[in-house]
C-alpha cells in the first residue's frame, strides 16, 4: 500500500505542475488569435494563425486533461452521486476509471500509429519504430505535413497527443489507486 501512496503522490504532483502550466495555454491561443485579427485588419492576414491556434488548443486540452481529472472537474451526474456513501462512490469511480483506462489504451495505440506515420513509417510495428528512433536504430522517412498553405510538420502535435494520453493514463491509475485505498477504509 505504501507503493500505491508513492505512485499517487508522484503522479499527482507531476500532473498538478503540468496542469498549472497549461492553464496559461489559453493565453497563448488568445495571443495567436489576436495576432490573426490584427493582421486581417491590416490587409496582411497571417496564414499560420488558425492552424497554430488549433495546435495550441489541442496541447491545452490534452495536457490539461490529467489535471482536470485530478481536480474532479470532469462532468459527473451529481444529482445522484452527492448522496452516495464514500464506499459506493469509490466503487462507481473505480468502475468508470477502469472503462477510462481501456478507452485510453485504445486511444494511445492509435496515437502511436499516427505519430509513427507522421514520422514517415508505413509498416505494421509503430511501437518498434518509435523505440528504434529513441535508440538510434531507426530513421525518419518522409515526414507528414499539413495540407494547408502553411504546411507545418504534424509530428510535434502528434507527439504531444501521445504524451498527454500517457499522462492521462497515469492520472487515471492514480485515481483508481485512490479508490482502492478508500474501499480499504484508508485515508488518501
Amino acid at each position: 500500500m505504501n507503493l500505491l501512496r508513492v505512485f499517487i503522490k508522484v503522479i499527482d504532483a507531476f500532473n498538478h505542475g503540468i496542469g498549472r502550466i497549461m492553464t496559461y495555454g489559453i493565453f497563448v491561443m488568445m495571443g495567436i488569435l489576436l495576432w490573426s485579427m490584427i493582421t486581417k485588419f491590416g490587409d496582411q492576414p497571417s496564414l499560420w494563425t488558425l492552424e497554430a491556434a488549433q495546435f495550441a488548443m489541442v496541447a491545452y486540452f490534452i495536457l490539461g486533461g490529467p489535471y482536470a481529472l485530478q481536480m474532479g472537474s470532469h462532468v459527473r451526474m451529481d444529482l445522484f452521486y452527492d448522496n452516495w456513501s464514500l464506499k459506493r462512490k469509490a466503487i462507481t469511480d473505480a468502475f468508470t476509471v477502469i472503462c477510462l483506462l481501456v478507452y485510453l489504451l485504445v486511444l494511445l495505440w492509435g496515437a502511436i500509429g499516427s505519430t509513427a506515420y507522421s514520422l514517415g513509417y508505413f509498416g505494421k510495428e509503430p511501437v518498434g519504430f518509435l523505440a528504434g528512433l529513441l535508440t538510434g536504430s531507426e530513421e525518419t522517412g518522409s515526414m507528414e505535413r499539413s495540407r494547408t498553405i502553411w504546411r507545418p510538420y504534424l509530428w510535434p502535435i502528434k507527439v504531444t497527443l501521445c504524451v498527454g494520453i500517457i499522462l492521462m493514463l497515469l492520472q487515471a491509475l492514480s485515481e483508481l489507486f485512490k479508490d482502492v485505498l478508500r474501499l480499504r477504509g484508508e485515508e488518501v
